[in-house]
């Protein structure tokens, strides 16, 4: 009997053997998939950023957001690492996330550099103020995320979206209304857009006329030069506090209370995403802005 047992030993190790093998395929097929898919953890930073992961269907891979996601509504379920612009290293990393799609202007660059130093993939996706930006964007997303034939898709339903929207917004210079981008109103003091933003871009997209231009960025402006604006429209999102002075208290304010705009008591609030996203809803804020600017008032 011990002699039958010793020449079993090699066959019953062949068998073992053969068995942890068959147990081990599952994991090395997981294996490969994760290293054709190796971003299964995605951590999204930038409203517009999280709308075309979103809208690529591949909201399933997002593992955390910033504060400014905030559509699609159920993305709000998401942990948040805090606002883009004033992130910390510690919040970002320890969502584990394997791959961070940030908008261009997250920061501080301090917390980025950090950010960037860690074994995590990180791409930076540039801000738009044009159609072929918002395409962009969505082509490296797409490519960043491995569905480069989604994004085309993508990238072509929203170019004729956004080209009808456009077409339709035309009209002749002098029936453009002037619109004064009012981003807050604290202490009665009016910052307000110049050239080179989103809500400028929009605001030409839509058929009206930004009516500052003699500076770049957001800038708190003076009461002479709100009434040297001379704005038909005041713009604003749509949000509470400094950044959505309800109308009584938004005309009754010295700056604006003489302007046009105040006298028709025209003002336009839109939701802040989708108005300055530039992402793939653009034709809609080109679309809801042209009408709140130009439709017949019931």
């Amino acid at each position: 009997m011990k002699s039958s047992n010793k020449k079993n030993t090699p066959f019953k190790a062949i068998i073992m053997s053969m068995f942890s093998a068959l147990i081990a395929l599952p994991v090395s097929a997981q294996q490969s998939a994760d290293l054709t898919n190796p971003h299964a953890d995605v951590l999204s930073i930038g409203g517009s950023v999280t709308e075309i992961v979103a809208a690529l269907d591949q909201q399933h891979r997002l593992k955390a957001r910033d504060t400014t996601s905030s559509y699609p509504p159920d993305v709000i379920n998401l942990p948040d690492v805090g606002y883009m612009r004033s992130l910390s290293p510690e919040g970002v990393l320890s969502v584990g996330p394997s791959l961070i799609l940030a908008e261009e202007g997250a920061g501080p660059p301090e917390a980025l550099e950090v950010i960037r130093a860690a074994d995590v993939d990180f791409v930076e996706v540039p801000d738009a103020l044009t159609p072929e930006g918002i395409m962009r964007k969505i082509e490296i997303i797409g490519d960043a995320l491995g569905v480069p034939d989604k994004a085309d898709a993508l990238a072509a339903q929203v170019e004729t979206a956004l080209s009808t929207a456009l077409d339709d917004a035309e009209r002749p210079e002098s029936d453009k209304k002037r619109v004064l981008f009012v981003l807050s109103t604290q202490g009665g003091r009016i910052n307000a857009s110049g050239t080179g933003t989103t809500a400028d871009a929009l605001i030409r997209m839509a058929g009206g006329v930004n009516a500052v231009t003699d500076y770049e960025g957001y800038k708190q402006i003076t009461d002479e030069a709100v009434g040297l604006a001379a704005p038909d429209v005041i713009l604003m999102m749509d949000r509470g506090g400094d950044h959505g002075a309800a109308d009584d208290e938004l005309f009754e304010i010295p700056a604006i209370k003489l302007t046009l705009a105040a006298q028709t008591r025209s003002v336009v609030r839109m939701d802040g995403l989708l108005m300055l996203g530039f992402g793939p809803r653009s034709a809609e804020a080109v679309r809801t802005l042209n009408e709140a600017l130009y439709a017949p008032k019931t």
